[in-house]
Formats: structure tokens, sequence, C-alpha cells
């Protein structure tokens, strides 16, 4: 297994329009507990302070009955507050050889003087009940299914899964793996699973959370940005990201390109990414402002970590990191931005890097360098697409605020030696993003504590919204498509009261799992221990908030249950925006459905064009009493023949 907030509650209008309707923010979640399988948490942080209001113990939604271990760094009587149970797993780790009692000691475990703000969590009400299952090596297999299970066992609401296989499945058997599975059994028993999807996009089959009973979560950015700027010897600023004060004095500093530095025995990139110190020829990078380039979007903090030691280690004053392209063109992210953005980064760092041409020109200037800390470009998490390609299921399902998020970090944690010793850590991925999900959904489930894990993830994706995204295609931004965000980006008012949901059960996504191309009724009775007998239908008849079709041979039918959950009677007005190749007709047109009831969508899907790529579309419901219930269509024409 690989190991994949402050201000987003006010960017995404939960403080003013939804914990009202909660009883206020210290009531907000409350009853709804939270299982984190994770690397586990300080029980002292400030971010698990119940503020001296502890948690009701089994509110609206009750029955959760885990316990606390305790060991070293997690004493008696940490939990009963925020924490409601911690437990920690670790005999396959232990197994293998791979646990080290002195570093990786088995308990539950949890800037720079500056204040960067105050920090809330989406649910201040709901508790958490954690379960180390992951370390600094990663983690394994048998020992986060073991977290699971006892997770279930203990009767978690919801499951917030920060984490992903290092191996993604293939072939038909994909969703039948051990812990699809596990996670499978964990929904039919109502626990709500959030996912992160992986940093490892934007090719194609990418993500690493793909089964339809899960909510996989892209990231995105935020409107928080920590601006800073260089000032080159000419007068002109470079704009920028990062969290370094200004340089003291009017002192100017060298600044030169990483590469003009380095030995020119060694590879380009390896000059350029700054991520080692053996090609530097120290003499020349002491005291110099170093341009350093990466090109692997892994945790931010853990680039700039290994960066910044490798610039103590050569005595550079500071660094600069700037993206580049012309290394790996395919670097992309999902993004809340403006247009230019992007652009200005080249041509910033076009500027900062000019004279490598001529080693002979004197190296650039700087007035205000910052040393110590660099200058972060950090533009947003990655484009994630689907997995696997034939199974008609849409991944990511939303995407939520992803991009400088500070994370309650545990000072004594061995995973990121640039954030030792620190409360909080400036991270950003889908690790980042599914935990504001997951706060959101304890919102949901609180106001709402019969409904079942599809209920809750058809609010959160019918409700999502999407037409101020953007994606980048490059060299530029385009606006952003399922397979960039999903459904779109989370609205928390609008998912609390959605109109109407789409539910599925365990019977559900049995039916899928058979539907299946390739899969066998053997193999799934191995898996769940049901058959599938007299079991038949496509993977897109599963009643999901989305219309997704893989293979499309000339037309194709499925039909999606809407239920009424708003409270009153209401009429619907369907409208279709058509894929580009693709008729599909919606009936009936007009829905009017009771309180509580639930009304069948008949959708007829036909192939106009053979167009070979998927292209993308959405079905829109508009009631009158306010409600709008989104849901897309992604749909792949093969042929416009067929019987």
């Amino acid at each position: 297994m690989e190991k994949l907030t402050t201000h987003t509650p006010d960017y995404l209008g939960i403080p003013s329009s939804v914990w009202p309707l909660l009883g206020g923010a210290p009531h907000a979640g409350e009853g709804v507990v939270i299982g984190m399988i994770d690397t586990g948490i300080d029980p002292n942080h400030p971010s698990f302070d119940d503020k001296g209001q502890r948690p009701k113990q089994g509110g609206p939604n009750g029955g959760f009955n885990g316990t606390c271990e305790t060991g070293r760094g997690f004493p008696r009587g940490v939990c009963g507050g925020k924490i409601a149970a911690a437990r920690y797993f670790a005999r396959g780790a232990i197994a293998n050889g791979d646990f080290n009692a002195s570093r990786d000691y088995a308990t539950p475990v949890m800037v720079n003087g500056f204040n960067y703000g105050y920090a809330s969590g989406m649910a201040p009400g709901a508790q958490l009940a954690i379960y180390k299952a992951l370390y600094s090596f990663g983690g394994h297999m048998s020992d986060v299914v073991a977290a699971i299970d006892q997770a279930i066992e203990d009767g978690v609401h919801i499951l917030n899964l920060s984490f992903g296989p290092g191996v993604v499945p293939t072939g038909p058997s994909a969703f039948l793996n051990v812990l699809d599975i596990q996670l499978l059994l964990a929904v039919k028993s109502g626990v709500l699973v959030v996912q992160a999807v992986g940093n490892e996009g934007p090719s194609p089959t990418s993500v690493l959370s793909f089964s339809p009973w899960i909510v996989s979560v892209a990231a995105s950015d935020t409107d928080r940005k920590y601006n800073n700027s260089i000032e080159l010897g000419n007068g002109q600023f470079l704009p920028g990201s990062g969290l370094a004060p200004p340089t003291s004095g009017a002192a100017h500093l060298q600044i030169a390109a990483a590469g003009d530095l380095c030995r020119q025995n060694d590879s380009v990139m390896l000059m350029e990414n700054c991520m080692r110190a053996e090609p530097f020829v120290r003499s020349l990078a002491r005291g110099k402002i170093i341009v350093c380039s990466y090109i692997e979007m892994e945790y931010i903090t853990t680039i700039v970590s290994v960066v910044a030691e490798t610039m103590r280690t050569v005595g550079a004053a500071g660094f600069i990191l700037t993206l580049d392209y012309d290394l790996n063109p395919s670097a992309r992210f999902v993004e809340v931005l403006q247009r230019e953005h992007r652009k200005g980064q080249r041509r910033d760092r076009d500027a900062l890097r000019g004279d490598r041409e001529d080693p002979r020109r004197p190296p650039r200037h700087i007035h205000r360098a910052k040393p110590g800390r660099g200058i972060l470009l950090v533009s947003g998490p990655r484009r994630e697409q689907r997995h696997p390609p034939t199974a008609d299921v849409l991944k990511p399902t939303l995407t939520a605020p992803g991009s400088y998020i500070w994370a309650a970090w545990s000072p004594e944690s061995e995973s990121d030696s640039f954030n030792k010793g620190q409360h909080f850590a400036l991270l950003s991925g889908t690790s980042m993003a599914a935990p504001h999900v997951a706060g959101v959904a304890a919102l949901i489930k609180q106001r709402n504590p019969h409904w079942t894990p599809a209920m809750v993830t058809s609010a959160l994706s019918t409700t999502a919204r999407g037409p101020e995204i953007l994606a980048d295609r490059g060299n530029s931004l385009g606006p952003a498509g399922p397979f960039d965000c999903g459904a779109g980006f989370i609205s928390p008012a609008r998912a609390l009261d959605p109109g109407l949901v789409l539910d599925a059960r365990f019977e559900d996504y049995l039916r899928f799992l058979c539907a299946v191309p390739g899969v066998d009724g053997e193999s799934v009775m191995r898996a769940v221990g049901t058959g599938c007998a007299g079991q038949t239908g496509l993977p897109a008849d599963l009643n999901m908030p989305s219309v997704v079709v893989s293979n499309l041979v000339r037309s194709v039918r499925v039909m999606r249950r809407l239920t009424n959950v708003g409270g009153e009677r209401e009429m619907y007005n369907v409208t279709v925006r058509e894929p580009r190749g693709v008729s599909v007709r919606v009936a009936p047109q007009v829905l009017v459905i009771e309180k509580d009831g639930a009304e069948h969508l008949r959708i007829s899907i036909r192939a106009e064009s053979a167009i070979n790529e998927f292209v993308f579309g959405e079905i829109m419901l508009k009631g009158d009493r306010g409600h709008v219930v989104r849901v897309p269509l992604a749909i792949y024409v093969t042929s416009t023949l067929g019987d």
C-alpha cells in the first residue's frame, strides 16, 4: 500500500449555509464517527481538541463500539472526545520484516513560529476513529484489510482512505481484489467509503479508486494562494507561490540555474532537479540562489524537503522551484484558477533561466530572495481518469479542495524530514481532498441518519458543479470534463438538500459484478459468497448518479430510479445536453414525484457517429421547488452498426 484544513470550510460556504442548519459548528456532524485508516495521529494535537465540549456519544446514528489501545505516545484518557477510538494493525508488516519498533512504534500517532490562520474541519462535531495500518515504509494489504474489518465491527459510519494500492489490479477481475471486496462489505454494512484516487494522472486508467461503491475523490485548487515574488536586479518582479519571509536588508544575491553549477557529465534531469548534492560544484553553488526544476507531481513538501537538504549541503543561500514542461510536457493538473496563470509560470521560468544559453555571461541578481523555504510553483493536482476501461463506471466521483491544505502533522513523523518537529504541514494531492468529502458526508449523514451510502454518494454527486473548473491541456487550460473531475466540484449546501437521490444496495452491486465483461460467477462466489445465477444486464444498468457506456454499438437503453428526499411533492423538467455524435432520449420529460416516492427515468442512447473517443454530456432535472439534479454522461461509440 502507498500513502498518498484551514480556509476550505469558508471556501465551500459551510459556516454560513450548512452549520446553522445543524445547530451550529460545535454540533455539526454530531453523532457521526469517521474512521480514518492511515499513518495514525498525535492525540494531543490541537486539531483534535474538543474545546471542553465533549461530543455526544451515540447521537442520532449511535451504535459505535470502538476501543482505544494505549502505548508509547498514546496514553490512557485521550479518547472519548474528538477521538472516539484508536487502534493499530501491524502483523503483516512485522511478519514481512518491514516494521521497525524504534521508528514505526505501534501506537496511533499524530510553523516555524508563524501564524498561517485558523484550522477547522468540515464537521467539528463529528468524532474520529483512528486505525493505524500504514507506516513510514507504506503498509501491507493484510493490515489494511484487518483495519477495515475492525472499523466495520466497531460501527463507524464513514471510512476515509487517503491511500491506494501500489499496483492496480488489471483485467476483468479488478473489482474482485481483496481491498475493493472488503470495502464492498463495508458498504453492505452501511458504511460510506471515501477514497483518494491517487496522483498519477493524466494517463488513462490511472486512478487507484475505481469501484462504483466507493466515493472516489479527485483534487482541485482553491482560491487560497500564498503569493510571493522575487525582484531581479533590473527591477522586474516575478510572481510565484512561497511561504518564506522576505530577505532582510538590500543585499543582492546571485541567481543561477542548477545545471550551470553542476559537473556536465551527469544527466540534465539529475543536474536540474537538485535532488542530489553530488553533481554540484560546491565553489560555484555556495551563496547563490539556485533555480531547480521538478517534473514529478508527488507531494510538493517531499520535493521541497529533499531540495532544501541538498541546498544546505552545497551551501546555497536559497532556491526556486519551477515546473519544467520541456522535460515532462504531460505533467498536468486539475485546477480552479485563471487561464493566464500557467502561461505566466512558463514566462517566469524562462526569465529566471535565460542565462543558461551562455555561461560566460554574469548571473542575474535578485533583490529579495527567499532563502530557506524557497518558492513553490504549485498549480494543483493532476487530471485523473477511470479504471478499468470496459466497466461503465465514471471515476473520479467528484473533486474537492486538495491544494495548499494545512494538515495536522505529528512532530515525531518520520515520513518527511523537512516537516520533522512541525505540528502542521502544507500538503497537496487527492489525499487532502478525500477528508473534505468525508467531513461533508458526515454532515449529510447527521441530517439523514437512515440514508444508505449510495444515497449520500448521490447527494454529493448530483449537486456538484463544474463549469468554473479548468483542466490543464498541456500549454493551456480548458474546461474540465468528467474524467478530470467527475460530476464536478463539491457543493455542501446543495448536497445537504439534493431533492432527488439514486439508491443502490448490495444486491445491485452484485448484479454489477456479474455483468462486468469477463467476470464469471465462480469468481464472484469466491469473493463475496454469492454467485451470479439468474443475473443478467449491463454494468451501465447500475443505479449510479452518472451514465457511462464504454462500448456503444448502435444503441442501448438504461434506466435510473430517482427517489424524492426533498420533503414535498415536486415536479421536475428533464433536459439533455447530448454528447457529440450521440442521440439521447429521456422519458418521461416531466417527472412528478411524491414525497418519499420514486420514479424511473428511461434513457435511450443511440450512436450517430463512430467518433472512437469518449464524448460527454449531461441530463439535468430542474424541480419547481428549486432543486437541480445533474447526471453526467460519458459515451464511447464503437460502431453505429448492430442488431
